[in-house]
């Protein structure tokens, strides 16, 4: 800690304010006028032993204040200055080293004291606790105390539990006389155990306590909420005699904590009603971020109301915790009302706004409210970033990553999902490489979005680099990266990798069982995936509607047409996309009719994935009829696309109706719509290499070329022995 100096004459005007009481004058100039003949001697000593007791009472209460504003040097200059000195002033002196981090200076001040009293040895105990010192030499030390009290205990035990050290806090709990026991030092013990997560021996402590008071109750009721016992928690709080707002907040929380929000408004309702116990600050954070997380405006708003008609401070706590909840909400009006009315703002409040601004869409106006700010955190410029992400301004994206003054893993992942989910699957690639070389350390969310790219690149060998340093960094457990691993395997081709994947996670969720059902359609293993969907129904696990776009997508594969109108019908609510799969596997079946009926019965508007899916059906089985009605909706609905006009006069042409067909292609031509070019790429040495149908632009076109007629010539040699080749299978 940074000490600020202090001059001699700012000392002594501090010694002399603390000596000065009670008509007293500092003790270093101090001349007492000589005592009238009328007072006794007895008396005159009476009253300077009053006088100096008060004058060592203020230079105590000063160094404690002083310590704890942070002046140790000014604290310090005031002890020694003292004539004299009594235990307090030596215990005060050890605890405000011990505040600010001086624990040599704390053991030399006790070294140094001429006579110790228990409430020294416990000072300095309770200081090598704080400063996280050797317990072991902190025991040595309590062993010496020659009349130990509950605190001696107390201060022990706290010492034992916070380095984690269970058994001999145990063991000293138990040398504890009973009478020094409850409350102190059981519920030390018991807090311990609680934030440890060891319920059954908090227990065990709690039911031994024959003195339960509401600390003790209260520490019980949290750890019962925690550990998920809400039941057990409600009863011990109802059994109660006394409780208070800790009691209170502690059950409302973990009703909340426990998906119940009914059950927990209605006991802060209880609490208002009582009236026994006021709410702070603390209960109403927890009020306002479960209206935030559980979406309910209505409530929160109310008890934004309750607020400013009570007698409670309208502190930057409370502010930041309204501020967070209607910006969630998506009330950035009501957020920003409290954020103008607030007159002390820290970087939580900015970046609550800016979070909220981001989430609506409100690009410009956060970004308007980030140039205001005072002092920008991480937090702020990452915000910043996903927000211009969501815009698709990628380089304003680079501009804000280049501006920061400093960044994490969490920037460097928000910079590599923005070009992910901008389709800049290479530049994400790119970024994870730089990420690397500048030490920066992945997390499992950097991992998801970087395995993405190189799935949608189906990017094999990029992929199976970072599945190795997933390795590596012993990542290989988190849940999303085993998730983004099956989805890399499975987009990559190689199903049996991504089956294997998913079969070593222990506790795989829909997620997971969405993204290999989907992997095993994406390849063409159906069956497996009806299989693997059997297998989630036995596991109790609700599907939800990606899980049987999935499925139906594999019965499409596969031709399981009863089965994919067994789970399109078991559906609560089909989506366009689920209708899409069912038009998509009736018309590969040759059940043309039946989809166009489907299409007709749909409670919405069909999307161009319906009508395309009816459109490449009528194609295949020639039905000129259906394949007019599907391209009149698509070019309806998709002006500019050229996929209509293609597979129409594809069609017409292949039914002998060439006239129709010049007619829909001249059509085509004349609204200057253009087909996309058929397009593939591979990638080498990390270099991804873009190839378009009938471009020559390629820098090794002629490699290229001569390349593919030696594999062309190759291939016919060997089918001529076979006796299957067929001239121009390969198109150079």
């Amino acid at each position: 800690m940074v000490m600020r100096p202090i001059s001699k004459t700012s000392l002594i005007y501090k010694y002399n304010l603390c000596l000065r009481r009670n008509s007293t004058l500092a003790l270093s100039n101090y001349k007492p006028n000589p005592p009238p003949t009328t007072r006794t001697t007895t008396q005159n000593s009476l009253e300077k032993k009053t006088t100096t007791s008060t004058s060592i009472f203020q230079c105590n209460s000063q160094i404690s204040k002083l310590a704890r504003n942070g002046n140790l040097q000014e604290a310090e200059a005031i002890f020694k200055a003292m004539p004299q000195r009594s235990i307090v002033s030596w215990n005060a002196m050890i605890s405000a080293y011990a505040e600010n981090g001086k624990i040599s200076k704390a053991r030399q001040v006790f070294d140094e004291m001429p006579v110790r009293a228990t409430t020294s040895y416990n000072a300095m105990i309770t200081a090598m606790v704080k400063n996280r010192c050797d317990m072991a030499k902190a025991h040595d030390l309590f062993r010496e105390i020659p009349e130990k009290n509950a605190v001696s205990y107390a201060a022990m035990i706290t010492g034992f539990v916070k380095a984690g050290m269970f058994d001999e806090a145990e063991c000293l709990y138990g040398e504890t006389p009973v009478e020094f026991r409850d409350p102190v030092a059981s519920n030390v013990l018991l807090s311990g155990y609680l934030r440890g997560g060891k319920l059954k021996e908090a227990l065990r402590v709690f039911e031994g306590m024959v003195v339960k008071e509401v600390v003790s109750c209260s520490s019980m009721v949290d750890g019962y909420c925690k550990m998920g016992r809400l039941v057990d928690a409600r009863r011990l709080f109802e059994e109660m005699s006394e409780r208070n707002v800790v009691t209170w907040t502690a059950m409302i929380d973990g009703y909340f904590k426990g998906g119940f929000f009914e059950d927990g408004f209605a006991l802060f309702l209880r609490m208002r009603r009582e009236g026994d116990v006021s709410v702070n600050a603390n209960t109403l954070a927890v009020m306002f971020k479960a209206c935030r997380d559980f979406g309910r405006y209505r409530e929160g708003s109310q008890i934004h109301g309750l607020v400013s008609r009570m007698p409670l401070e309208f502190d930057l706590f409370l502010g930041n915790s309204l501020i967070s909840m209607y910006s969630k909400l998506g009330f950035t009006g009501e957020a920003k009302a409290v954020f103008g009315v607030m007159k002390n703002r820290d970087t939580v409040s900015w970046n609550s706004l800016i979070t909220g601004l981001v989430q609506q869409g409100q690009v410009s106006e956060a970004y308007e409210l980030f140039e205001k700010m005072p002092s920008k955190d991480i937090v702020s410029w990452t915000d910043m970033i996903k927000g211009f992400s969501g815009k698709g301004e990628i380089t304003k994206c680079v501009e804000l990553f280049r501006m920061m003054p400093e960044k994490d893993d969490v920037t460097w992942t928000a910079m590599i999902s923005a070009f992910v989910s901008n389709g800049c699957y290479e530049e994400a690639l790119h970024w994870f490489r730089n990420m690397l070389r500048g030490d920066v350390s992945p997390n499992s969310y950097t991992f998801s979005s970087v395995l993405s790219a190189a799935a949608s690149l189906a990017a094999l060998v990029e992929g199976l680099q970072i599945h190795a340093r997933v390795v590596k960094m012993n990542m290989g457990c988190d849940l999303s990266v085993q998730n983004s691993l099956v989805s890399m395997y499975s987009k990559s081709g190689n199903a049996d990798d991504a089956y294997k994947i998913f079969l070593g996670i222990s506790d795989p969720n829909i997620v997971s069982y969405n993204t290999m059902i989907s992997g095993f359609s994406y390849n063409g293993f159906g069956k497996e995936a009806v299989k693997l969907f059997s297998a989630l129904e036995s596991t109790g696990t609700e599907p939800n509607s990606v899980t049987f776009l999935a499925l139906l997508s594999a019965c499409a594969h596969v031709g399981y047409i009863d089965l994919g109108w067994k789970y399109f019908s078991s559906m609560k609510e089909p989506g366009p996309d689920h209708y899409a799969c069912m038009v998509d596997l009736l018309g590969r079946s040759g059940m043309l009719d039946e989809a166009y009926h489907l299409i007709s019965s749909m409670p919405f508007e069909p999307h161009s994935g319906v009508w395309g899916s009816l459109l490449g059906a009528s194609k295949t089985c020639l039905r000129v009829d259906l394949a007019e009605v599907a391209a009149k909706k698509l070019i309806e609905l998709e002006p500019d696309s050229a996929t209509p006009y293609v597979v129409l006069s594809q069609l017409y042409s292949l039914v002998g109706k060439n006239r129709d067909g010049d007619r829909i292609r001249s059509m085509k031509k004349s609204k200057r719509i253009k087909k996309d070019p058929g397009s593939s790429w591979i990638i080498i040495n990390g270099e991804v290499h873009n190839f378009l149908a009938g471009d020559e632009s390629h820098l090794n076109l002629e490699e290229i070329t001569f390349t593919l007629k030696m594999i062309e010539k190759e291939m016919e040699l060997i089918s001529i022995s076979h006796g299957s080749w067929c001239r121009g299978s390969i198109h150079t």
